[in-house]
């Protein structure tokens, strides 16, 4: 039996298509908690990884984060004599930004006024999507690589170029309100790399007093915050908007893939559920694994999760909120308007998530927004990893601050907690600190 700081630990590999690959990882799951006497599991953390290219990725945050969070089980009065283990899901999913691709000196080095992206870096950002999408792709980016040269010179060749890229996506997008996927799929190719093709513009209001900047710049070294500045993010042009173009359409397919995922972990999770009506259940997810954990909560085999702890998660604000926009209820609205999860949800959030800070600002862009500041809380199109959960009642949702891992926090069950986590998490997945572990082990406490 493999173990993470001591507690038994189970992987739980999900394909692309929602089916779990191996059916002896779900037998030792439910074996797990089938087993008696000083064996006998409490409690279940189901953990999902998000932006990771490969298995190592995920198990490198998840032996992190349960390294701080098996040294903080013993000191919590509650959770003493509990027995704890862990599920965690594995899934192929792709980070949205490629910092590999940044030339020598980053971005800092270069001058970003007027200037056009290289045609070599927007083929190798294509090559490097292989494998990414659903349907078998390497022929249709072969395609957008050969249009690379020529994007520039009419808007037939910018609509072939978006057209192929559209064809590699999901065409029934799970939700359509919340972040640009109707537009994105459904406006003139042409018109979309125009709204593209500057860079977009987002509110760092939490650091300079609401100054607005071109995405993942800064006034003094232009990535003030540690974060990995996406290198389309700074230059004009078409090959810059057909770059910004794939970072949506990679946003996009993860996101739709992670609901696939949730919906599959539901599964699992269902059958755990009939086998131990007493077992609590925390779900755990980090950025596009918040939507993953978020869709299992809320999928039709009613899990009961003891807490779920959402860590820089990448899907809308809105996704709890009723009537967000004075007519549709957030994605995920039933989670909290049914009171799906026993005990709280955190949600931590922070201005120096770049990852989260871009995508939303994109589909602003895509929805033909033409505001000055994109992303921010007053923002339609924004992400709870940036900006926590919004426009909520005022009994739903409490706004905290992130504390130290000596910290002590007084949960409510069934509210939203949103955590600003400027002081401890530096970017998108900085999640497997002692704060961030002391958060989850309150929670868990009840």
């Amino acid at each position: 039996m493999d173990t993470i700081a001591g507690l038994p630990f189970y992987a739980l590999e999900i394909t692309k298509e929602g089916n779990v690959f191996n059916s002896q990882q779900q037998a030792a799951i439910e074996g797990a908690v089938t087993a008696a006497g000083a064996a006998k599991v409490t409690d279940f953390f189901v953990i999902s990884h998000g932006w990771n290219n490969d298995m190592a990725d995920a198990r490198q945050l998840y032996n992190a984060l349960f390294a701080n969070i098996a040294a903080l089980i013993p000191a919590h009065p509650r959770l003493a004599e509990r027995k704890f283990a862990i599920v965690g899901v594995f899934w192929p999913s792709k980070k949205f930004a490629d910092a590999e691709l940044i030339p020598s000196g980053g971005v800092a080095s270069l001058g970003v006024d007027d200037q056009d992206l290289e045609a070599s870096a927007l083929k190798d950002k294509l090559e490097s999507l292989k494998g990414t999408f659903d349907r078998s792709d390497d022929a249709v980016l072969d395609r957008a690589k050969a249009l690379v040269d020529v994007i520039e010179d009419s808007e037939a060749k910018q609509k072939e170029f978006v057209d192929l890229i559209r064809s590699l996506l999901p065409q029934h997008p799970s939700d359509v309100t919340e972040d640009g996927s109707d537009e994105f799929l459904h406006r003139p190719g042409a018109d979309i790399l125009k709204a593209l093709s500057a860079p977009p513009m987002f509110n760092r209001a939490a650091d300079n007093g609401g100054e607005t900047h071109a995405l993942g710049l800064d006034d003094d070294d232009r990535d003030a915050t540690g974060g990995a500045v996406d290198f389309g993010d700074v230059f004009n042009g078409m090959k810059a908007a057909a770059w910004r173009l794939l970072n949506y359409a990679t946003y996009y397919q993860m996101k739709e893939r992670a609901g696939v995922v949730g919906k599959s972990l539901n599964g699992v999770l269902g059958s755990v559920r009939k086998l131990r009506p007493d077992l609590r259940i925390h779900l755990i997810g980090h950025s596009f694994g918040a939507r993953a954990v978020t869709a299992a909560a809320d999928g039709s085999a009613a899990l009961r999760p003891s807490s779920m702890s959402l860590l820089q998660g990448a899907f809308s604000h809105n996704g709890f909120t009723e009537k967000f926009d004075g007519k549709s209820d957030g994605f995920f609205r039933k989670v909290v308007s049914q009171s799906k999860v026993d005990g709280p949800i955190l949600a931590t959030h922070t201005v120096n998530d770049r990852a989260v800070g871009i995508a939303y600002p994109l589909a602003s862009r895509i929805s033909f927004d033409n505001r000055a500041d994109f992303g921010d809380e007053n923002d339609v199109y924004g992400g709870i990893g940036r900006n926590g959960a919004v426009k909520m009642k005022p009994d739903e949702c409490v706004k905290g601050v992130l504390l130290a891992d000596t910290g002590t926090y007084n949960f409510s069950a069934g509210k939203v907690h949103n955590l600003l986590a400027d002081k401890y998490v530096t970017d998108h997945s900085d999640v497997k600190g002692p704060q961030i572990a002391n958060a989850i082990v309150h929670a868990v406490g009840g």
